[in-house]
């Protein structure tokens, strides 16, 4: 398949139009030539081919019994071309075409005749949705028909026919493009026998529900009477994998030691009749501790997997031993010598062996899983656990950007590896949600792509579908869709404590803060060491002002990392916010936190305001913004809004001036790139408020709770209500400052300076924001009111 075009492309999103002659192999060879030429001669002719061949944004590719158009500018390319094609077959009566439409990932390859080609899951989801058609239809991915849908022209166009089963029992969305003009308003002959079966079985199904349910109703019945054990006791079938150890003489290759590690724990956990600890949990340990009955016992584990890794060029060594934890002796080790390109043997035999040591029983699907090599190149499976590696800490902006790089490079060597797209896309939604990442549109579509790349590759692939459901919820907040793709990946995940952790989120975000917390125990069962877990929960306790329980989960977390900079942050925040600013002070004088941890330089700053000394810190914000970081991005403007106010707080005003001017400059170009990032509308929200530009102020806090409303998001949609708050008070509108904050005082939900903080009384009695108000009875009284400790929704 010789691309005509035989320049190089990297990796990118294509919009591909699959053409083919139906009934091809049927003609005799000179009727096949002549309807190759007669299909070169209309595609030719097609004006908008001519547009993209004009701008360099196409290639063609000759496929034997038609063509492949991978187009460039927009799936409005494609769509367009088809109809152009569809329109010129009235002259051309005896060509009988079908095609069909996708966009996604294509590379260029060299083949084995050393020519440049194309390869990816774009081209062959196209291929597949043609496949569905016959003459004259012109058939859409769910993905495309979507994108088209956005605008008012193409509606008319498009019918949703549902999905269609295709190569390897995959199911593709289709849709059918047609009017009285163009293409087949029948239903395809592939989806009609469907439609026929489907009628077949429906009273068959209505039967087996019925025994079903009776099954079920037989089945709790018995679980009712049946004696329970104890929550406590230790499963017998369980097992923690510690970090393993690297005996490589580079230390550079303590990734790939990670990432052997992970790769076995992975395969383990998919074993359903096995209790697995997640590598959040164990990570915190040495590689071969001492204390190993201790250890099970924190981890509820019968066994521990100890290992070692050496690595030297392409030859890998892994020792592993299986140890019963109980009286510390070995049940089974081994060593195991590999080429790189073999690697992921070890991981399948190290996994069944342990199966077979502990007497673990392994269906058939879970048997192919273990089995299954995620992909055939080395270079994109090193580049897979480099960024593994970055993802496991994606804690702070320089390793969000570490993890996307080396998964774009994964998956460029590799546009194939379904693993590689979901870690990506997971990746991108995280650093989305948290800022971590520029929250742009590029980088949310990035998201969406990788996500729906990696089910289509792998429809079966549990991190494919918590991927997918992880970019609903963080990129579009369409949290009932973000909910079926995290139930659905618990079949294929029955270890991840990643799902009802996910499944927490989104309850506090719906407001339902007694089913998060009860997910929040659940995914604490599986993974009791976790320690982004184990804050996430604190963080509810905190939205919740139950901050004697959220001091209790941080000094669990302190526990395991000692001396844990942002942990020590949060104590310092529920220490303001319960106006002891003496505690809160001693927490934070000893740290020196840098612009790449703005949490915790900003409570700082914060201390110094609600002290009204904010003198002391000026001179360090000016430092740090002397030489801003710009992987920051909006935040630098964010930090110099800051220092806007520690110097209105110092009597500078013409100096907070300056600093509020330079701040807005720096954040409104962000804007247009992240229109619906509510932190960055805030901080330009605050920062009119300094300017005394009201009209301004007042006009982003409505465009933020546009996007954040408290109806739709219990957890930000606070947010914007005390900025509104806080720009009312200072700009004279003392009705709609005290309004907004008696709306807030009794609901949980955090507010615009610190994470999973909310406004309390004793933060209005110190922040010199709500100053002119102090006079006013109504404040008074809510500055007298209790903390709404316990508060649920």
């Amino acid at each position: 398949m010789p691309v005509e075009d035989k320049k190089e492309i990297q990796l990118e999103i294509a919009h591909i139009l699959f053409v083919d002659i139906v009934g091809y192999s049927k003609l005799s060879i000179n009727e096949q030539r002549a309807a190759i030429d007669e299909l070169n001669e209309v595609v030719r002719n097609a004006e908008e081919l001519q547009k993209a061949e004009a701008a360099g944004r196409l290639i063609k590719i000759p496929t034997g019994d038609g063509m492949a158009l991978v187009f460039y500018a927009s799936p409005e390319a494609a769509a367009q071309c088809a109809i152009e094609i569809s329109h010129a077959l009235k002259k051309h009566p005896r060509l009988q075409l079908r095609m069909g439409v996708h966009s996604g990932p294509v590379s260029g390859v060299i083949d084995v005749n050393g020519q440049a080609n194309l390869a990816g899951a774009g081209l062959n989801v196209a291929q597949r949705v043609m496949s569905c058609g016959d003459a004259g239809h012109i058939l859409f991915s769910k993905r495309v028909g979507e994108d088209l849908a956005e605008y008012e022209q193409w509606r008319p166009l498009l019918h949703d026919l549902g999905p269609c089963e295709v190569k390897h029992g995959m199911r593709i969305g289709i849709l059918n493009l047609y009017d009285s003009e163009i293409g087949n308003p029948q239903l395809p002959k592939k989806l009609q026998a469907v439609k026929r079966h489907r009628t077949h079985v429906r009273w068959t199904e209505v039967a087996i529900a019925l025994l079903v349910l009776a099954a079920i109703v037989a089945a709790f019945v018995f679980l009712l009477r049946r004696p329970t054990r104890s929550t406590m006791a230790i499963v017998e079938k369980s097992i923690a994998v510690l970090p393993f150890e690297n005996h490589s003489r580079d230390p550079d290759n303590a990734y790939f030691v990670d990432g052997i590690q992970d790769e076995i724990l992975t395969r383990l956990s998919k074993i359903a009749d096995l209790k697995v600890i997640s590598r959040t949990s164990t990570q915190h340990y040495k590689s071969a501790p001492e204390n190993l009955p201790e250890i099970a016992r924190q981890l509820g584990v019968a066994h521990i997997l100890e290992g070692s890794v050496q690595k030297s060029g392409d030859a890998v060594r892994v020792n592993v031993q299986l140890i019963k934890a109980a009286n510390d002796s070995h049940l089974w080790a081994d060593t195991f010598d590999r080429n790189l390109t073999d690697i992921f043997s070890v991981e399948s035999e190290v996994a069944k062996a342990i199966a077979d040591q502990l007497r673990v029983k392994i269906t058939g699907q879970e048997e192919k899983v273990i089995a299954a090599k995620p992909t055939d190149n080395p270079e994109a499976y090193d580049a897979y656990l480099r960024g593994l590696a970055y993802s496991l800490k994606i804690n702070s902006p320089a390793n969000a950007l570490g993890a996307q790089k080396y998964l774009r490079e994964a998956v460029r060597l590799d546009p194939n590896f379904a693993l590689g797209w979901a870690l990506l896309s997971h990746t991108d939604a995280v650093g989305y949600r948290a800022a971590l990442l520029q929250p742009t549109v590029a980088l949310r579509e990035e998201a969406r792509q990788a996500a729906e790349t990696a089910v289509t590759l792998q429809p079966n692939l549990g991190e494919a579908l918590m991927a997918k459901g992880y970019y609903h919820y963080s990129c579009l907040r369409d949290y009932d869709t973000a909910v079926r793709y995290f139930e659905q990946a618990r079949q294929f995940l029955p270890n991840s404590s990643r799902i009802p952790e996910s499944l927490a989120y989104v309850a506090r975000r719906r407001g339902q803060w007694d089913q998060s917390e009860s997910y929040f125990n659940e995914a604490e069962r599986l993974d009791p060491r976790n320690v982004r877990l184990l804050t996430e929960h604190a963080g509810s306790y905190m939205l919740l002002r139950r901050f004697p329980e959220a001091l209790r989960k941080l000094d669990q977390v302190l526990d395991i990392t000692p001396d844990e900079v942002d942990t020590l942050v949060q104590k310092a925040n529920i220490a303001q916010a319960e106006g002891d600013l003496s505690r809160a002070s001693a927490i934070l004088a000893p740290l020196h936190p840098n612009a790449d941890n703005p949490g915790a330089l900003e409570a700082q700053v914060y201390q110094a305001i609600l002290e009204r000394h904010p003198a002391q810190i000026i001179p360090r914000l000016k430092e740090i913004l002397a030489n801003p970081n710009p992987a920051l991005g909006f935040i630098n403007g964010e930090l110099r809004f800051w220092l806007g106010w520690a110097q209105e707080v110092a009597g500078d005003h013409a100096a907070a001036q300056e600093s509020w001017r330079q701040a807005r400059s720096e954040l409104e170009p962000f804007l247009k790139e992240q229109p619906e990032n509510y932190t960055l509308i805030g901080d330009l929200a605050l920062t009119n408020m300094g300017l005394e530009d009201k009209a301004a102020a007042f006009k982003l806090i409505e465009r933020e709770m546009a996007v954040r409303p408290i109806e739709k998001d219990a957890l930000d949609g606070a947010v914007p209500i005390e900025v509104l708050a806080r720009v009312a008070a200072r700009m004279g509108e003392p009705d709609r400052a005290i309004a907004a904050l008696q709306k807030l005082l009794p609901i949980p939900g955090h507010g615009p300076f610190t994470l999973n903080m909310p406004l309390t009384p004793a933060l209005l009695r110190l922040d010199p924001m709500f100053d002119p108000l102090r006079n006013d009875p109504r404040f008074q009284k809510l500055v007298e009111s209790p903390t709404s400790n316990g508060t649920k929704q």
